[in-house]
Formats: structure tokens, C-alpha cells, sequence
């Protein structure tokens, strides 16, 4: 009859790791040790004893390497000395044997694989809990087992794309291109450890959200796709504190939303050759950006939070910016103002605390794109709009020219949240000009 301590220990019978054996006994004999571990698989099994009565067998630990296969094997009932265990969140331990004097010394493990294999082997140790468990004789490791994880895999042809076997666990760098993708696969969503995901140059139409579930995953490369869309649910993803660089050009993206602006650990963005109409309205919010490419779209101008950037090098080439005359506004004042706009700018000013369980949602996503006066003050639904000219070294140290003619200004809204503000501004300007 199978018991949890069976289905357990069964479970538990091999480690994959760096392994480095240390013999106490070499100092005596002024020696040293190598001080060097080697990737090693250790095995926990039966290994027959023919110089003892009836043959029986004996639980081992078997520590088999890349140039020693068939491995050193160590007995463990009652031969384990003292475990260390401090850092074994960082999969690290020691196990310390009686005899032979040698101390077992495991790093980079996998901590939930680690804590169970050092549970089975304090199991081994006592014996009487062990001693009826089904255990398999110990055999040599493959080859493929002790070798070094694969962390880099780059496919670049169809006829290479791995339809019957997995990717590698291991995988820290995964491209895959020209492979005609009209979907990502979701067994690339299973590699926890991967940090950079290339998959330029497919038929991409749309990211699962689940993206957003590869928690260590700082750079994505979505380069010549057909992307139309970027998803809400990948802006509020663990990507807000990994995401690094991202490359969505050349696709088809009309705009980003509102939450993309929580990506807020992007330093690099590149957006060129879309149909963008407009950027990211709180764009100002991407602190750590410094590098942004944004060429070859249909931008008529820049959103007003675009002035708080501070950018090495920015690239917005090519776009149909338009012509502004701050003399000509657009305004959209309401006298006298209304108990709806009035309510919002004190929710801004004083910062009080929203959301749809408190405001129907609609009111939330109002709140949450409200206009920034250059007097600093919130607007709502009542403003004053221009388009002003930016010259862009204000925002950043090096300027692709916006067009043939060597130009380094590009449009920009202003929103003024009186009349007495929008006045204000004009005479300054009017003062610059003359």
C-alpha cells in the first residue's frame, strides 16, 4: 500500500545542480581543494552491496558529473553528520557525511527541488522511514542530463520551430522569427526565467495577456507584426517592474492606452512605421525612459506631459505634424462652471481617493485623463487648448531632425484652465515674438 512518505520520496529522487565535493582530510595533508563546483545531477536510490548476507541493498546518494557519468556514490543510512541549510533560499546547502570526511556542497539548485530532496535525504538518514519504500537501483545519467541548461534559443526558419518537443525550462533568451506565428505560443508563457522574448518578424495580431505573467521578462521584441492593439491587461502585468525595452514597430497600432504609462521601468521605446495618431496621454509618467522612436506615423501633435520627459535620444521623423498659432485657441470654457467640473478639480487638487467602487466607471476614466493648466491647476470638460512649438533638445540630449528642412521642434498641446492663464501665456509669448 503506497503512503505520502512513498509518493513523496518518489518524487524527490534527483537534484540537478553545481555540486562541489569537499574532503576535510586534505588540509591535514596541507592540501587544498579545487574550490570550484561542477554541474552534476545527484540521485537518491538502492545500490546492492554483494559483500553483505543475502545480498541486500543499501540507499546511496549518486553524484554523477559530465566526465564522471557513472558518479561517486555515498551511503546515507546513518552517515549524514549535519545539514546546512541557511541559504537555501538562494538554493544553496551542504550536506556533511560521516564517512567518507567529504562535505557536499550544492549551489544554484531550484529552492522547492532543493527542500524536498534535502527532506529525502534526512528520510535515507533515519532508515526506519525509508527502509519499505519501492526506491529504483542507482544507473548512470544521460548525457543530456548533466550537461549545462540551454539558456539562449534562436529559430529563424519554420522548418525549426519545435512542434512535438518543449522548450527548454532553462531558456533566459528565446527568438523566434520568420516562423510565420499568428499567435504567440503559449508554451513559451511557461518559461518563468526568460528575460528577453524576440518574436519580430511574424503574423502576430494580438499579445495574450499572460505575457504578463513572466515575471522576469525585461525585454520584448514585437518588430513586424500586425499588431493592432496593446492590451490594458499587459500594462497592469508584472511587466511594470521588469519591462526594459520594448520594439513595436512596424505594426499596425492606432494608439496605446491610458495604462500603458504604468510600464514605468521601460527605458527604451520604439514605436515607428504604426498608424499612431497620438501618444500615450500621461507619457511624462515613464520617468526612466531615455531613449524613444516614434518615426513614420500620423502624430498631428504631442500630448502636453511629452515636455516632462528626459530622453538621451528621440526620433520622430516623418510624422504630419501640424502648424500651430497659439493666437488661434480652441476653447472649451463652461461659465459658470459646472458642479461636475468643480467636484473634479477638487478630487485632483486635494487628491482624494477613487474608483469604480466608489464613482461609475465612466467618471473614474474622465478623472483619470484630466488636463494639466500650465499654471499646474486640474481641468476637466473646461479649458483652453493651443498647439505650441517644442523645440525637443528641451526634452532631450539628441534630436533625430522631425523633417527634411532640419527642424528640431514638433507641436505640443497646452491646456489653460481660465482665461486670466490662457492671457497670461500670451503675453509672454506675444513678448518672445516681438
Amino acid at each position: 500500500m503506497s503512503t505520502v512518505s512513498d509518493h513523496f520520496i518518489t518524487d524527490t529522487m534527483k537534484l540537478q545542480c553545481e555540486v562541489e565535493v569537499i574532503n576535510r582530510m586534505l588540509p591535514t595533508f596541507g592540501m587544498r581543494n579545487r574550490g570550484k563546483g561542477n554541474r552534476a545531477v545527484l540521485s537518491i536510490g538502492k545500490q546492492n552491496d554483494r559483500g553483505i548476507k543475502n545480498n541486500s541493498a543499501t540507499i546511496h546518494l549518486l553524484i554523477c558529473t559530465i566526465k564522471d557519468k557513472s558518479g561517486c556514490k555515498y551511503k546515507l543510512k546513518e552517515n549524514i553528520e549535519q545539514f546546512f541549510t541557511k541559504f537555501v533560499e538562494e538554493g544553496k546547502a551542504t550536506i556533511r557525511l560521516k564517512e567518507p570526511a567529504v562535505d557536499v556542497c550544492l549551489n544554484k539548485a531550484d529552492v522547492n527541488n532543493l527542500r524536498n530532496f534535502l527532506s529525502a535525504l534526512r528520510l535515507a538518514h533515519r532508515g526506519s522511514e525509508i527502509d519499505s519504500i519501492s526506491l529504483s537501483n542507482l544507473t548512470p545519467v544521460k548525457t543530456s542530463e548533466v550537461e549545462k541548461p540551454k539558456t539562449k534559443m534562436v529559430i529563424t526558419s519554420r522548418k525549426d520551430y519545435p512542434i512535438t518537443t518543449n522548450f527548454p525550462y532553462s531558456l533566459e533568451f528565446l527568438q523566434v522569427s520568420f516562423c510565420k506565428l499568428a499567435r504567440v505560443d503559449m508554451r513559451m508563457l511557461c518559461l518563468r526565467r526568460l528575460r528577453k522574448l524576440d518574436l519580430s518578424n511574424n503574423h502576430i495580431r494580438k499579445l495574450p495577456a499572460t505575457i504578463g505573467d513572466l515575471a522576469c521578462l525585461s525585454v520584448l521584441v514585437l518588430h513586424n507584426n500586425y499588431l493592432e492593439t496593446f492590451s490594458i491587461g499587459l500594462c497592469n502585468s508584472t511587466l511594470q517592474k521588469s519591462l526594459q525595452f520594448l520594439d513595436l514597430s512596424h505594426n499596425h497600432l492606432r494608439a496605446l492606452p491610458l495604462q500603458f504609462c504604468q510600464l514605468q521601468e521601460l527605458v527604451h521605446l520604439k514605436l515607428d512605421d504604426n498608424e499612431l495618431v497620438q501618444l500615450p496621454y500621461r507619457i511624462g509618467q515613464l520617468t526612466k525612459l531615455r531613449f524613444l522612436t516614434a518615426a513614420r506615423n500620423k502624430l498631428p501633435y504631442l500630448p502636453c506631459d511629452f515636455q516632462l520627459l528626459c530622453l538621451e535620444n528621440v526620433d520622430l521623423f516623418g510624422n504630419p505634424f501640424e502648424h500651430p498659432n497659439p493666437l488661434i485657441p480652441t476653447i472649451h470654457l463652461q461659465i459658470p462652471m459646472t458642479l461636475l467640473e468643480s467636484a473634479a478639480r477638487a478630487t485632483i487638487n486635494y487628491r482624494i481617493a477613487y474608483g469604480p467602487h466608489v464613482l461609475p466607471a465612466h467618471l473614474c476614466q474622465d478623472l483619470d485623463l484630466f488636463k494639466r493648466c500650465l499654471c499646474r491647476r486640474p481641468c476637466l470638460n473646461s479649458f483652453i487648448q493651443i498647439v505650441v512649438n517644442l523645440n525637443l533638445h528641451q526634452v532631450s540630449h539628441t534630436v533625430v531632425l522631425v523633417d527634411n528642412m532640419g527642424g528640431t521642434e514638433a507641436p505640443i498641446l497646452y491646456y489653460f484652465c481660465s482665461l486670466t492663464c490662457y492671457s497670461q501665456f500670451l503675453d509672454k509669448y506675444q513678448q518672445r515674438n516681438r
